[in-house]
């Protein structure tokens, strides 16, 4: 009993004696470990804030040399969610004309699955007219006068295909390179290659507007199987930037560091243990909470701007829309942050009601885009960014060359089915050539007759023009190696 009664006693005083330890001392031991970390690499970042990491060795986000040399220093991806018609917008086929109201010709339909044509549909002309545009002659219909004028800074593939028909999984092998969850998104791969450089902004920004996320959801910027620092920050164009950035009443920013420093201080114990990754990516995610309440409400501020900036982009402060996420976007990359994502939601024109109709909502959304997206490209330039800023553009698969029917009846409004053999994305700056056409379609716009470009060919090409080879940037999970175009991906020759 009293052998009993001494290893209780012994264990409450360890007990105590640890309670002491983490209420009273982490915060000193916590600075203290922590400065050894951080020592070093102090500095200041280009908003003039202190600003400190994990040594280079540790620290998740530092950053890190490519490959090669690269063309392109940062990544915005413009995604418009729902996949808008090529056939209304770059991909010009007038034979549709002399289609249309005739019944689609079966040889189209055999062997094929579509989301929702059944039986057999007529044959849809295109909704607007084209003209061609700039000394590449590029295709560019009525619906985006403003972009029509920049045309030679950009390239075009006209020939994309991915193997998904619905969005949700279209979405997520667009930007993971898979169509099931678990693979980490294209903006992650790129920050865990390349890290960050500015130390108080995330590496990987999001942006959404349209008045809903992806049908993917949150999954299309995760960080899949590596670890979580890397998957995208979803900020706000209206509000608070970041939901919870601001401190409860009666906190103090002192008060937050001594929180921050004692929690990361049991952090690096751990990971002195069991040396987990994703030990160290909460060191670092919780030090870039504390420095983000700073830097990302000045960031995300585009009151300051001057006015002749808000009459390029249309931008409205305060509100949510695309106009106002792409002058964030700028803000952002000049600010050294890797990805910025820009999702808009509203593209899926399938003629069910007026706002899905090809003639009426597409319409509207094409002049929601047209000039912020324009303005984008020429603030880049004028700043000198676009060189090394790659704008890439598209949706997740393309639209039928058919009007849309169910249950073999034509829908009360113009539309288009999914379609994912043949869709048009461009890309700009970075390093793409400009002004180049890269693959074609049939008369119809059904099908690639050159060119064909998959999903993972726009990866690869991507990932070069940031100084990776696509083959060798990988991470071990399960086993084995992993990577973003997975075990397929060619460079795209023509556009680099």
């Amino acid at each position: 009993m009293e052998k009993l009664l001494k290893e209780a006693q012994e264990a409450t005083l360890r007990a105590v004696t640890r309670r002491h330890f983490l209420l009273e001392c982490v915060a000193g031991v916590g600075s203290i470990a922590l400065g050894s970390l951080l020592g070093g690499c102090m500095g200041t970042t280009k908003s003039g804030l202190e600003s400190g990491l994990l040594s280079d060795t540790m620290n998740p986000l530092a950053p890190k040399p490519p490959h090669f040399a690269a063309r392109a220093k940062s990544v915005i991806y413009l995604h418009m969610a729902g996949a808008p018609s090529q056939l209304e917008l770059f991909d010009y086929k007038p034979e549709l004309h002399k289609l249309h109201n005739q019944l689609c010709p079966q040889s189209l339909l055999e062997g094929k699955k579509f989301a929702f044509i059944r039986g057999t549909p007529k044959m849809l002309g295109p909704q607007a007219t084209f003209s061609q545009y700039g000394e590449s002659g590029a295709w560019v219909s009525e619906l985006l006068p403003h972009f029509s004028k920049v045309v030679d800074e950009v390239s075009f593939l006209k020939a994309v295909h991915t193997d998904q028909f619905n969005h949700g999984p279209a979405q997520l092998f667009m930007h993971t390179g898979n169509a099931r969850l678990g693979r980490p998104s294209i903006g992650s791969w790129v920050t865990y290659g390349l890290g960050t450089e500015n130390s108080n902004l995330p590496g990987f920004v999001v942006l959404t507007s349209g008045g809903k996320t992806p049908d993917a959801g949150k999954s299309v910027w995760g960080s899949g199987f590596l670890p979580s620092v890397y998957q995208g920050v979803q900020c706000r164009s209206h509000g608070d930037p970041v939901l919870y950035i601001s401190d409860p009443d009666g906190i103090s920013r002192d008060v937050k560091r001594k929180a921050i420093d004692a929690i990361n201080a049991v952090n690096m114990e751990e990971y002195q243990s069991y040396r987990d990754p994703e030990i160290l990516a909460r060191v670092a995610q919780y030090e870039m909470a504390y420095k983000m309440q700073v830097t990302v409400p000045e960031v995300m501020d585009i009151n300051n701007e001057p006015e002749y900036i808000h009459e390029l982009y249309g931008t409205q402060p305060g509100k949510e829309s695309f106009a106002n996420n792409c002058l964030l976007a700028r803000k952002l990359v000049e600010q050294g942050v890797r990805f910025v994502q820009l999702f808009d939601w509203g593209w899926d024109s399938h003629g069910t009601d007026v706002g899905t109709a090809l003639d009426l909502g597409f319409r509207n959304k094409c002049r929601e885009i047209d000039r912020p997206m324009t303005a984008l490209l020429l603030d880049l330039k004028q700043r000198g960014l676009l060189d090394d800023t790659l704008v890439v553009w598209g949706g997740e698969f393309g639209r039928t060359p058919m009007q849309e029917n169910r249950d073999n009846k034509d829908m009360p409004f113009a539309g288009r089915d999914h379609h994912p053999d043949a869709y048009t994305i461009w890309m700009a700056g970075g390093g793409v050539k400009k002004g180049v056409t890269w693959g074609e379609t049939d008369e119809i716009g059904f099908s690639a007759v050159s060119g064909s470009t998959a999903v993972h060919d726009v990866h690869a090409t991507m990932l070069h023009l940031l100084g990776f080879d696509h083959e060798k940037l990988t991470y071990d999970f399960q086993g084995r190696p992993f990577r973003l175009t997975d075990v397929e991906g060619h460079l795209i020759q023509a556009l680099v």
